[in-house]
């Protein structure tokens, strides 16, 4: 999952919540949150998603001000704007109204020069789903254990 143009990553939503469907969004950001996000500094624990309308905002986010920004730095949490497709955000609009689903960040990544959010449509896991995946995990792991092992 990680890879090398990932900035910041919600690994807490891949324990949390079953990731349906993921989307590409551009952000609206200001002076010197890019730089501190380059420098990775940012948290997205606890961002989600919201539909206004024909509009998206990332709410919960911080990107931590830019240690060398001076008194015109950014503010440290704050709403932001997602830029999408209208057709994507009505398919949003209509899994989160609808089914239930929530909307969450997974990752701020750099493409193309431009930071970019990947969101996901997630359902939450309840904790006999979270057991199972641990049992899962433990299984890949030992199986790997005695290939290794076997060589």
């Amino acid at each position: 999952m990680s890879q090398s143009n990932d900035l910041v990553t919600n690994r807490r939503a891949f324990h949390d919540y079953e990731i349906l469907e993921t989307f590409e969004a551009g952000i609206a950001l200001l002076g010197t949150e890019i730089k501190s996000l380059r420098a990775h500094g940012a948290v997205i624990q606890d961002a989600y998603v919201k539909v206004f309308g024909t509009e998206i905002w990332l709410v919960g986010s911080g990107i931590i001000p830019y240690k060398y920004g001076n008194i015109h730095n950014h503010e440290e949490r704050r709403d932001r704007k997602l830029l999408m497709h209208k057709r994507e955000i009505a398919k949003i609009r209509v899994a989160t109204q609808e089914k239930g689903l929530t909307v969450i960040a997974l990752a701020f990544y750099l493409k193309n020069g431009r930071c970019k959010v990947k969101i996901g449509l997630a359902k939450g896991k309840k904790n006999v789903d979270r057991r199972a995946d641990i049992k899962e995990r433990d299984e890949k792991r030992r199986v790997a254990a005695a290939m290794k092992q076997n060589r």
